[in-house]
């Protein structure tokens, strides 16, 4: 398992937990909670004890390695959450959802946490407690942490019996699930934390330029950015910052780095991948000439904040929503610092551009899924919870609260940011232009997080050769070698 490398800012807070226990629950449920989950692997020697002032409730201890105190009781529906920034904010899950399901169901208790406070998905194995809901990243981490741990099911028949209907929820989203599902769908699309196109008005007047619109290419793009590339008063403004790996993995043609092959999980050697044919290299060369921009060096799209003098910057929505200093999204630790950076930039957001003329591809969802692991005994609250989180009232919850929903309908898109009132004043309606690109391609494959940052980052950046180039280099050599040390590691994803 590889991290990508940073991209060159400080790094962030560390992470927090997020505490919700809290009676909520259905009268429909009520009373059939069951006893704990049975655990997927072998229980370790913790002991399980009463919880006072619950009769007959046995709680579970989760050691961890900031020493405190944490226990699941089985009489709580538990709720694991990673791989979503906001949701370490303490609060955070409350606000957003947690109040709402208290409303909806009122007999049910829940706890709910999220990585890595105190608790990982290493402390849950070691205390032997399965999740009954787990929300989390469905492209890279079906394959990472779900399925090594039987975390996974096919919820096919479980969606369709609960009445679930999955033609409501943004089509990417669901295709994107199911491209990671081994021919099933191993959890729902809960929310997109999509990318859009930050820019800083400030920068624009100083130029006197009209900002970018919904739908801008990214011919149009580079225009502008080569126009608000420039000094001034010994500050270097860039015009364009966008994260190039995060470009190729969210590419916008729907393109797939695997080729299919005879099987689902194939084995590490019989893993091929295409990131050379025409798509992939009208991909690179669309990047390209922004990256080699004369002094448009790309950093860090975090520059957008930290540093005040970049024009656009693509990033993810909950970042819109941090600059726009609400509460909700801003980290204990970087709260002042980020009210102080904030004076710099008067924010306004767009989709991000298309690739061409009349198209309304967006990146491809960066999706939080639910899942419903095997283990838990609390199937059936758990998927009615579910059924309620993609409901029109859960999805516009979301809304409300900054997030955009993976149910498509005009209530969720007319209540996007109303409990924000920081985005009070900013022309949202980016959020919601354009269609997520379908990722293709993906059957009889097996997922790898191949080392796409070579590409740019390494083989453009710093060794100095065109982007063919670099994307042959990569699919040839560093991918098979970078197969070839994980299959060493002991891993096989």
């Amino acid at each position: 398992m590889t991290a990508h490398p940073q991209d060159g800012t400080q790094p962030p807070s560390r992470r927090k937990f997020v505490a919700a226990s809290a009676a909520v629950g259905a009268a429909a449920l009520a009373g059939t909670a069951g006893a704990a989950a049975a655990p997927a692997h072998a229980r370790p020697t913790v002991t399980a004890r009463t919880a006072a002032g619950r009769a007959g409730a046995v709680c579970t201890p989760i050691p961890n390695k900031y020493d405190e105190p944490f226990e699941v009781c089985d009489d709580e529906l538990f709720v694991f959450m990673a791989n979503y920034k906001p949701f370490e904010n303490p609060g955070f899950f409350d606000a957003v959802i947690g109040d709402a399901l208290r409303a909806a169901f009122p007999g049910l208790k829940i706890k709910a946490a999220a990585w890595d406070r105190p608790i990982r998905y290493e402390d849950l194995d070691k205390a032997g407690v399965v999740p009954d809901i787990v929300i989390e990243d469905p492209r890279r981490r079906i394959d990472r942490d779900l399925e090594p741990r039987g975390w996974t099911r096919d919820l096919t028949d479980d969606v369709r019996s609960a009445g679930i209907d999955l033609g409501a929820l943004n089509p990417a989203a669901v295709a994107q699930v199911r491209a990671r599902s081994d021919g099933g769908l191993y959890g729902v699309p809960l929310f997109v934390d999509d990318f859009v196109l930050l820019h800083n008005k400030k920068i624009f007047d100083m130029k006197g330029l009209r900002p970018p619109r919904n739908g801008v290419t990214y011919d149009e793009a580079f225009r502008l950015a080569k126009k608000l590339t420039f000094e001034k008063n010994l500050v270097a403004y860039k015009g364009y910052l966008q994260h190039p790996d995060l470009y190729l993995e969210f590419n916008q043609l729907g393109l797939y780095p695997f080729v299919p092959g005879a099987s689902e999980s194939p084995a590490p050697e019989d893993v091929r991948v295409d990131i050379t044919s025409a798509g992939w290299q009208r991909l690179g060369a669309n990047m390209e000439r922004f990256l080699l921009h004369p002094h448009n060096i790309f950093t860090s799209v975090d520059d957008y904040l930290l540093t005040g003098s970049v024009a656009m910057a693509v990033d993810s929505l909950w970042k819109l929503n941090a600059y726009a200093l609400s509460p909700l999204y801003l980290q204990q630790d970087d709260a002042a610092q980020w009210r102080e950076l904030a004076k710099k930039v008067e924010i306004g957001v767009t989709s991000v551009p298309v690739l061409g003329q009349g198209e309304s591809g967006t990146y491809q969802p960066n999706t939080m899924a639910a899942f419903l692991p095997p283990q838990s005994t609390k199937k059936a609250q758990a998927l009615q919870v579910l059924k309620w989180l993609v409901s029109q009232e859960g999805q516009v919850e979301l809304a409300r609260h900054g997030m955009k929903p993976a149910l498509r309908s005009r209530a969720v898109e007319a209540a996007f940011g109303s409990a924000v009132p920081e985005l009070a004043g900013i022309d949202t309606s980016g959020i919601f232009w354009g269609d997520n690109a379908v990722v293709s391609g993906y059957e009889n494959t097996e997922y790898w997080d191949l080392p796409l940052y070579m590409v740019f980052r390494q083989h453009v950046l710093k060794d100095g050769l065109k982007v063919s180039s670099a994307l042959t280099i990569t699919e040839t050599v560093d991918i098979p070698k970078y197969i070839k040390s994980q299959v060493e590691l002991g891993f096989d994803w």
